[in-house]
Formats: structure tokens, sequence, C-alpha cells
């Protein structure tokens, strides 16, 4: 016998399963439930010591703008005005410009991505969840094990409780506990690199300028914030990088500048210095009887180019698409013909994308002068070709091809 009764639960309150619930309370017809279960508390306030920022596309922006997010974001956003993309030594002493997008490219009506640092994202959408009559928090609360059979999925808790539903959400990461209940696979592999992140303020603004340096060891950027602040996204060797973590603030300013260059005056530390494995990880599948899998449980890619989250943005779009519709039609919305739809909807976009990302990081982390006399030469191709640039720009701000609603900012 289940303590309660819900139309879905959601396992994992990170920004994809925060979104989802949203969207699902916000569209689906009145009455329509939703359980989500996070195994974090929520921390507000100085609790969060997150360095992390991320590149919320357009697309990303219109879904967060229909569930009343974006307006409470906004003033902390900075808008990416331009894009600067180099291929170097690491110790060259000039980083000569390759690659570009500008006004006439990234401005076609509106930018088409924003750095918002991630504590202000969840500040956000803690907020508006807590409006929402339709959800009901479980925190912290885990799902521990899940059985389904063809009218329900049961959900039980570590403390021995049970909810049932008609459909069940994976949201909990990159290590999912119910993608390895349900037995899913993935084809993955871990990077011999790792991740560096922290935040830096500058003497000179940054005029909302983003920069990609493809250096030896991984890409390093430089993403703009409010003010002049910069988010570092800095990927090094995985022996290298270590070293670099454990070194005194000096040398790694030291590391940094070296990377960063001079061009926007002196350097200082502002935020914490933290550090990741970096992996590549797509499910086999992304349904199962009665659950499916959205965010990184489904999917993790290399962050070269910042899409992880908008990757998930894009499941949140597209199941909130199918679930909604199913429920106004009176259909089951845990049945075999709906979560089809949703994996045929996101499973190839997802490993398209991951493929890619991993293509661009084996491509430039290396050395290898022939191989950049080559690549060099394509960058500059595309450079001289304005209508290749915008096609670019317009595939990665997420709302071209078949788009769900959502993305292009439309209620449904």
């Amino acid at each position: 016998m289940t303590d309660r009764f819900y139309d879905v639960v959601i396992a994992g309150g990170g920004f994809v399963g925060q979104s989802l619930a949203l969207a699902l309370a916000k569209i689906a017809p009145r009455g329509f439930r939703i359980a989500l279960v996070d195994a974090e508390p929520s921390k507000s306030g100085d609790a969060i010591r997150d360095a992390r920022a991320s590149a919320l596309s357009a697309a990303t922006k219109n879904l967060l703008s229909v569930l009343d997010v974006w307006p409470k974001l906004a003033p902390d956003a900075q808008a990416i005005e331009s894009i600067e993309i180099t291929d170097s030594p690491l110790h060259a002493g000039l980083r000569p410009h390759l690659l570009g997008f500008g006004d006439d490219e990234l401005k076609e009506g509106e930018p088409s991505a924003f750095m918002v640092e991630n504590r202000d994202i969840q500040h956000a959408l803690a907020a508006v969840v807590a409006e929402q009559p339709a959800i009901d928090s479980f925190t912290p609360g885990s799902i521990t094990d899940f059985e389904s059979d063809a009218f329900r999925v049961v959900s039980h808790f570590a403390t021995g409780e049970t909810i049932e539903a008609a459909l069940l959400v994976a949201a909990d990461g990159k290590r999912s506990q119910l993608r390895e209940r349900a037995g899913i696979k993935c084809v993955s592999w871990s990077y011999p690199q790792r991740g560096i992140i922290t935040t830096v303020t500058h003497t000179i603004p940054h005029q909302g300028r983003a920069t990609q340096h493809f250096l030896p060891a991984g890409p390093f950027a430089i993403l703009p914030l409010k003010g002049n602040r910069s988010a570092i996204v800095w990927t090094e060797e995985k022996d290298r990088a270590e070293t670099i973590i454990a070194s005194n603030e000096a040398d790694f300013l030291s590391e940094l500048t070296t990377r960063f260059g001079n061009h926007l005056g002196e350097l200082a530390i502002v935020g914490p210095i933290q550090s990741f494995p970096l992996d590549f990880q797509v499910a086999r599948n992304f349904v199962t009887d009665r659950m499916v899998l959205v965010g990184d449980a489904a999917h993790v890619v290399h962050p070269l180019a910042g899409q992880g989250l908008n990757i998930g943005m894009r499941d949140v779009a597209a199941l909130t698409e199918i679930v909604v519709e199913a429920t106004r039609l009176g259909l089951d919305i845990g049945s075999p013909v709906q979560l089809e739809h949703y994996q045929r909807w996101r499973r190839f976009d997802s490993a398209f994308s991951a493929a890619v990302m991993d293509g661009l990081n084996r491509l430039f982390s290396n050395d290898n002068a022939p191989l950049r006399a080559l690549r060099d030469l394509g960058l500059g191709v595309v450079d001289r070709a304005p209508a290749l640039k915008r096609f670019f720009v317009r595939e990665a701000a997420g709302t071209t091809g078949n788009a769900p609603r959502l993305l292009l900012g439309e209620s449904f």
C-alpha cells in the first residue's frame, strides 16, 4: 500500500529536476501532481559555495522565461556580446585570432547566450518551485528502489516510505542510482584531463566578450560575468591539474595568468578554486518501464562549449511537451508509446552533441604542429564565411530544427 499518489515523481532536485517540476506544474492541466525528491537539503545565501557559472543558450532563456524564472535571473545575467577563439602553444607570446563571432552573428534579435552564476540559478529556481502548490518537495529524501507494472510505478525511499505515480523521472546525476537499478548501461569513458574552475576580477572591462583558448592540454575558457569579473573553465592534464590545485595562491595565479594573458589587465582570484573529473557518458537507453532519464543521468558531455545544462533543458522541454499533451488527451503518460516518443526525440540529439564535444576536444587538445596548421586553416575558412558563422550561432542557440515549444518561448 503506497502512502501518496502522484502523476510524476522526479528523483533529483538539481537544475534539470527543478525545471521539469516547474514546467509540469505550470503547464499541465489543473490537478496534476508532482513529487520532487532530492537527497541534498536546500541551501541559500552564503551556504552555497559554488565557483561554477553556466552559459545559458537563448533556448534555455526562453524556457526559463515561460517558467517565470528568468525575471529573477535577468539582473545578474551577462549577455555574451562576442566570442573569440584561438589555437596556440601554452607559452606562445601571441595568441592570434582565428575565429570570432560578433554583433552580426550573435545579435539576430537578441544575444544567443548569457552567463549566469550557478548560485543565482539555484536561488531563482528554488524560489519559484516553493510557490507551486502542485509540487510536493521531499528534501532531504532519497529513492533507493522502484518497481513498476502496467499501470503504475512505486518508488521506495530509504526510510521505507513509498509513493506511487504514473511516471518516474531519473534526474539524479551522472552516477544515477535509478539508472543503475534499472539496468541501463552507458557508453562512457574518462578523459585524461581535469576541469578547474574559479572566478577572477580584472582591471579592464571584458565588454561581454567570451574567449576560448585551445591549448595543448585542453581548452581554456574566459567567460564574462557581471562587473569586471570572469568565470574560468580550465581543462588541464590530470597530473598537472592536481599539482596546480595543490599550489599556493600566488603560484596558482601565475599559472592562470600564463593562460589568461594580460588583455584584461591585472587579475585577482575572488571565487573558490574547484576541480572535477571530465567524463563522456551517454545512456544506451533513455527509457525503461515507466521511467525516463533526463539531464546528466542520460548524458554527460565535455564542458568545452558549455552545453551540458542546455542539453538537459532540451530534455525538460521535450518531456514536458509529451507528458502535457498526453495528459490533455487522457492518455497514460507512462505508457511505452509516450516514452518511446521521448527517446526518439532526445537520444540522437544528445548522443550527437556529446560526440561533437568529444571530437573537438580530441582534435584541439594536442601539440601536433601539422594538425594545428590544418585545424587553424579550417577555423580561418569559417571566420571568413558569415553565413556559416550565423548557422553555427543559430544551432548553439538551440531554437532550430524540431525544437520543443518551450525552447521557442511558447507555452501551450
